[in-house]
């Protein structure tokens, strides 16, 4: 089954599954966002728009997904926020080089087929000194996890890869700089991750 399929099929119960368990672990992530000024951030993987409630209202929000079904899910949540919808692929994504001050992928990047292309992607479209905050699971450098990997042979094709290392990931971008890496989740398994584009932050107002 084809991720755009099987995420169709799941949207109506998207919610159910994931919000109450993700719901303070997205608020923590986003509450590094600047409170203040009118960034452009991107949310790769938007999904039904569970982040939305967590984000600050003052800048301006690009919500990218694969899937018609998804996106339909996430107007209704909108509320006052200025965000522009968009249907199109984490892996590679319709928006010039530089476009973003921030982006968001949160439990993007152990769904789609291609994390290494998916993070390349997510660099291109930032701009210098800008952040991608990243909250998902991900596999230890060098860790068996026999159980997780024999289930990935299935996972993968209908919801989630489980056997993503992102130190693998994140050397397909080195451009991207790691300035947080903290686990919030099952032993480790989950990370709250920021990187920063090239050696200078922006300025958080």
């Amino acid at each position: 089954m084809s991720l755009r399929r099987s995420y169709t099929v799941i949207a109506p119960l998207y919610d159910t599954l994931l919000a109450a368990a993700g719901t303070g672990l997205r608020a923590a992530s986003l509450g590094q966002l600047p409170q203040q000024g009118e960034l452009d951030i991107l949310i790769s993987g938007i999904g039904t728009g569970l982040d939305l409630p967590h984000l600050p209202p003052e800048h301006r929000y690009t919500g990218l997904d694969l899937t018609a079904a998804m996106l339909d899910r996430v107007k209704p949540r909108t509320g006052n926020l200025s965000l522009n919808l968009v249907r199109g692929d984490s892996m590679s994504l319709p928006f010039a080089d530089a476009s973003f001050d921030h982006v968001v992928l949160h439990l993007i990047l152990a769904i789609v087929p291609d994390a290494r292309a998916c993070l390349r992607e997510t660099a291109r479209v930032l701009r210098p000194g800008g952040s991608v905050l990243i909250l998902d699971k991900f596999l230890k450098p060098g860790e068996t996890a026999w159980f997780r990997r024999m289930l990935n042979l299935v996972s993968q094709h209908i919801v989630t890869r489980l056997d993503v290392v992102f130190e693998e990931v994140l050397a397909a971008a080195p451009e991207l700089g790691m300035a947080r890496d903290e686990p919030v989740l099952a032993g480790g398994w989950f990370r709250s991750i920021r990187l920063v584009k090239g050696d200078r932050q922006v300025e958080w107002k």
